[in-house]
């Protein structure tokens, strides 16, 4: 935000007076407002009523008493520019326009109007919902909301209307600071709210629904901002799929990416990704009422042994861990459990003792003692209303829980084995003891790894900030160059490839032998692009006459497969010895996110098994390495069955000086992909490459 609006945007969020603009939705906010409790002045602006909701109207913008710090604006679209350049001469804070037939229908020329008549004017949508204040009771609401606050809570920015709707309306008990439902950001947009909202005092958290994202490196800026500060953003992006982008694009206008690269967009600036709407408000609720642990270790208590069960179950499967009791703290222990309980972590402490706050304190107390843990969590699904005879017996197990955690000052929470599990009072009761109450076992398991995750990529995205993204490159018609000229290329930028040289077929017997053999044979031509499937590689020629007879069978197989690929040039090398490992390498532009380095597992395996990593460029050493680390081939690299390992440093400086390489020379080189990459113990070499230039250059 220029600091003009970023002004505007504080009297937007903490309004002294409204203007609610229009008719019929502009009573729906009105009513909006007084729901949230807004105790400031309200104004309306309507030609042909004397009154909104009991507020009464003034007929044009003009006659308003004076400049509003808030604008509800809910009027037909062809009169939005006019009434936004009279509210920006005035002296207007924001605006909600709730107004659509913008961007979103096509009218790109009508949103290039609204954005300039709004001046320095806050302005959030078009298209949308609106703007809840929980902590300061405001609201610019375009239909009926829930929510609460307990005085701090998440910030959440959604660009869905009906999706920020539907959190308002949760059963999650998710504190809330502030919602805001962006719309088309023609001014705002969701990178300036997570700017805003991160250097907020009363947000502990940030979610962000994200359809498509306007300009990534400004969303690096704010987010790698918002992890310097301390504050978690958590996202769920939606559009991932070839369906969901289609109507991601239809729906708000925004352009979704490809979904591995906003994964390498989110772990390069400390992202928490979420895949679903309840793991999204779990996460959050986590974050906001615990905080992030500084570990995964985990002490877990039921009172019962499937609950004991289920948590070890899925903590296994994610990377949690629940460290083993010993020695004497297991007998100190067990003299405080029933003979039925057995010692162990998860721990079901087993009915006998169960409602006992005398027996089960000194348990949870005396097992958190021998732990240690980073969290602790205590499974409880609560009875249903009016089935409430027992409920005494879980509160008080509950409280001596809490109590137990806070005097270790371990963040703590307990969670439902059933999502539905857990009425209203009891969640409250529990955020102000300062417990997390979760609902469903995977939720609330996954969110304290996500948060844990958190903390540790914090501590290592601060120690080694990531240099800025570069912009995106304009788009251009692109030239696929042959197989010896990329590996020209490669060579110069200190790739490693086989020997070999490129000739007539009359002259590869001479090549061949010059080489030595074995020797592999390719024809050269920029209609190969894959020439695998064209007959147009032969490998592991052992002498003169099977080179010949590779050259006669090569031409006939390509003049099959397409008479204008045939090319009387052929590339002969150097048969390269087995690896440990394939790799695929790709180096390429995004009109979107700028530059990407691709790493998976390469050869035939690339489509077996899609096992790849995304890293955004620049990108360190560091980034690569964790990248290979992360592969499921991975194992291959390091040794595997007693065979030799490859030095993985070394594999990742190659590749990291590749993408240096390919950087300085982006404007013309616009992809490179090597595949396979072959990987030895102490070196790595391009077996075969397919390089696309900008075309003209």
């Amino acid at each position: 935000m220029r600091p003009a609006q970023r002004e505007n945007f504080q009297r937007l969020l903490t309004p002294r007076h409204i203007a609610f603009v229009g008719g019929r939705d502009a009573a729906i906010a009105i009513r909006e407002a007084r729901r949230r409790g807004f105790a400031g002045r309200m104004w309306a602006v309507n030609p042909r009523r004397d009154t909104l909701e009991g507020v009464a109207c003034v007929p044009t913008i003009a006659d308003l008493p004076e400049a509003p710090d808030a604008v509800y604006l809910a009027i037909p679209a062809a009169a939005v520019t006019g009434a936004l350049g009279q509210l920006s001469a005035m002296g207007a804070g924001g605006v909600v326009c709730f107004s659509a037939g913008f961007k979103e229908t096509g009218d790109a020329a009508a949103e290039r109007a609204l954005i300039a008549a709004a001046g320095d004017m806050a302005l959030i949508g078009p298209n949308c919902y609106g703007l809840i204040n929980y902590v300061g009771n405001s609201a610019l609401w375009s239909f009926e909301h829930g929510g609460w606050s307990p005085g701090y809570g998440a910030a959440i920015i959604t660009q869905s209307g009906m999706f920020s709707s539907d959190i308002t309306m949760s059963q999650r008990s998710l504190p809330m600071a502030y919602m805001v439902s962006a719309g088309n950001q023609a001014v705002l947009g969701l990178e300036d709210f997570l700017d805003a909202f991160a250097s907020d005092p009363a947000v502990r958290a940030i979610g962000l629904h994200i359809e498509g994202l306007q300009d990534v490196a400004r969303f690096e800026r704010a987010a790698l901002r918002a992890l310097e500060r301390g504050v978690p953003v958590v996202a769920l992006k939606s559009g991932s799929s070839h369906i969901g982008a289609a109507l991601t694009i239809s729906h708000t206008g925004s352009l979704s990416g490809a979904n591995e690269l906003y994964e390498a967009l989110f772990a390069r600036c400390g992202v928490i990704s979420v895949s679903n709407p309840s793991q999204f408000l779990e996460t959050l609720k986590l974050l906001c009422v615990t905080g992030a642990p500084g570990g995964a270790r985990v002490a877990g208590f039921t009172c019962s042994g499937g609950g004991a069960t289920m948590l070890a179950d899925h903590a296994e499967k994610i990377g949690l861990s629940f460290p083993t009791i010993e020695g004497a703290d297991r007998g100190e222990l067990k003299a405080l459990l029933p003979e039925i309980a057995t010692v162990s972590n998860p721990l079901d402490y087993t009915t006998p003792i169960w409602g006992q706050a005398e027996h089960t304190y000194p348990v949870f107390s005396r097992t958190l003692t021998a732990v240690a843990p980073d969290f602790t969590v205590l499974v409880q699904d609560y009875p249903a209303t009016g089935l409430d005879d027992s409920k005494v017996f879980y509160l008080n197990d509950a409280g001596a829980f809490a109590c137990a955690a806070s005097e270790q000052q371990v963040p703590a929470a307990i969670l439902a084995t059933i999502p539905e599990n857990m009425d209203s009072d009891t969640r409250r009761m529990l955020i102000e003891q300062g417990v997390a109450p979760m609902q469903g076992i995977h939720e609330a398991l996954n969110a304290i790894r996500d948060a844990a995750g958190w903390s540790a990529a914090r501590a290592r995205i601060l120690s080694e900030m990531p240099a800025p993204l570069l912009r995106p490159l304009a788009e251009a018609a692109l030239t696929g160059l042959t197989e010896d000229t990329g590996k020209e290329w490669l060579r110069t930028a200190g790739m490693p490839v086989p020997a070999g040289r490129t000739v007539t077929a009359q002259g590869a017997e001479s090549a061949a032998a010059e080489i030595g053999f074995p020797v592999a044979l390719k024809m050269m031509s920029q209609h190969l692009a894959h020439k695998t499937e064209a007959g147009a590689v032969a490998l592991n020629l052992a002498d003169p006459a099977q080179l010949q007879t590779a050259l006669t069978q090569m031409s006939n197989a390509v003049a099959a497969y397409d008479a204008d690929a045939v090319t009387d040039r052929f590339l002969v090398e150097a048969m390269s010895p087995p690896p440990l490992a394939e790799l695929i390498l790709t180096l390429r532009r995004d009109p979107q996110f700028g530059h990407a380095l691709v790493l998976g597992s390469g050869g035939v395996l690339v489509e077996l098994l899609g096992d790849a990593v995304t890293l955004l460029l620049p990108c360190s050493v560091a980034e690569v390495k964790r990248g290979l680390e992360g592969l499921r081939l991975a194992p291959l690299l390091s040794g595997y069955r007693g065979r030799p390992a490859a030095d993985l440093a070394q594999v990742a400086d190659a590749i990291h000086a590749l993408s240096r390489a390919y950087l300085q020379d982006c404007a013309k080189i616009a992809e490179v992909e090597i595949n396979p990459l072959f990987v030895y113990p102490d070196r790595v070499v391009a077996i075969d490459v397919l390089l696309h230039r900008v075309a003209g250059d």
